[in-house]
């Protein structure tokens, strides 16, 4: 499953606008990589057993794609390795680090699949390449080209949203189309910017809620690639276009593109999780973290999961962690509400 942190109509209408041929075409060649990746991007995976977190640590390997597509490319940095001066060899590593901690440290997760995976990455992908992705197997990262797009490296937050398709692979691997495939894309963006947050010990009312928000290049108009906190705000640009996710059901799009508005659409549960974390309080990786993870990995949920049944079964996982009355099943309750899901 291959899995993309910017969505095909952000590529598509940039692409569209450019007067430039030359910078059309690299545009459109992008698209062309994304859409040739699009066509396996389903399939099942065997979930190994569970292996005990006691002592686990992360096994990482770096690789240079060589501004090739060919993957992974030559290995620059292994496990224990020192930096090697590389920014997105480094960084790459830095971030792979920092997921698989968070993974142990707050779910007592043992890597990707919970069974030690080994985290592997591949950066220099493609030439001016303006997306990362998740393949089912390892990360990748273009450089951006510079104008529209920085380094994919450079946000935290996009390497825990791609690492997660890989967790989500392994637990509810939730289909990617409709309101299935909306919750796989908000599930990532729930825990990359909880990665974020807990990377740099913010609160749920310090963070900004901002996915991608190192990505955007100087000229850009916006704020991040997408808003949790607020939905349909984080870009209006003559080139980017106008940010098109709805923060309530009463904007739910209705499409046959990006397999059904998939990155679209999350904006609703985005929307959910920002305003369950935010009722509670405190580290939002913390309680409200912990019921959506929980629901994701408790083996319970159905892969066609939509809305309304994701919803219901984080009231139930909440309940069973803090008890029916309880301020953290209100606030989990609430927070569907006012996105306007029936649970």
């Amino acid at each position: 499953m291959r899995c993309y942190i910017v969505p095909p109509h952000i590529m598509t209408h940039l692409a569209n606008r450019q007067t430039d041929t030359d910078y059309r075409d690299r545009l459109f060649g992008s698209l062309d990589i994304d859409r040739a990746n699009r066509q396996g991007r389903l399939r099942s995976v065997t979930i190994p057993p569970t292996v005990s977190a006691t002592g686990a640590v992360p096994k990482r390997s770096i690789y240079d794609a060589g501004h090739t597509q060919n993957l992974p490319g030559s290995k620059k940095r292994a496990e224990g390795q020192g930096a090697t001066g590389d920014n997105e060899v480094d960084t790459s590593y830095d971030w792979l680090g920092v997921t698989f901690d968070f993974y142990l440290k707050v779910f007592q997760r043992n890597s990707i699949d919970g069974a030690g995976l080994e985290l592997i990455s591949s950066v220099h992908y493609g030439r001016d390449y303006d997306n990362a992705f998740w393949d089912g197997n390892q990360m990748v990262y273009g450089d951006g080209d510079g104008r529209l797009f920085v380094e994919f490296t450079k946000s935290l937050d996009v390497t825990g949203h791609e690492l997660t398709h890989g967790v989500t692979q392994y637990t509810a691997n939730l289909d990617y189309q409709g309101q299935s495939g909306a919750l796989n894309e908000s599930v990532s963006d729930v825990f990359g910017v909880l990665i974020k947050q807990y990377h740099l010990n913010q609160t749920a009312d310090e963070a900004d809620w901002l996915v991608g928000a190192d990505l955007l290049g100087p000229n850009v108009q916006g704020v991040a690639l997408r808003s949790m906190k607020a939905p349909g705000t984080a870009y209006d640009d003559d080139q980017l276009g106008k940010d098109p996710q709805p923060a309530t059901m009463d904007g739910y799009v209705q499409t046959s593109e990006d397999n059904g508005g998939v990155h679209i659409n999350s904006g609703i549960p985005n929307k959910a999780f920002y305003l369950a974390a935010t009722g509670i309080g405190g580290h939002a990786w913390e309680k409200a973290g912990k019921v959506w993870y929980a629901t994701l990995t408790g083996g319970k949920l159905a892969s066609t999961a939509d809305f309304s049944t994701f919803a219901a079964a984080t009231i139930d996982t909440a309940r069973d962690l803090y008890g029916d009355s309880s301020d953290e099943v209100n606030a989990v309750r609430g927070a569907w509400d006012g996105v306007g899901v029936s649970a």
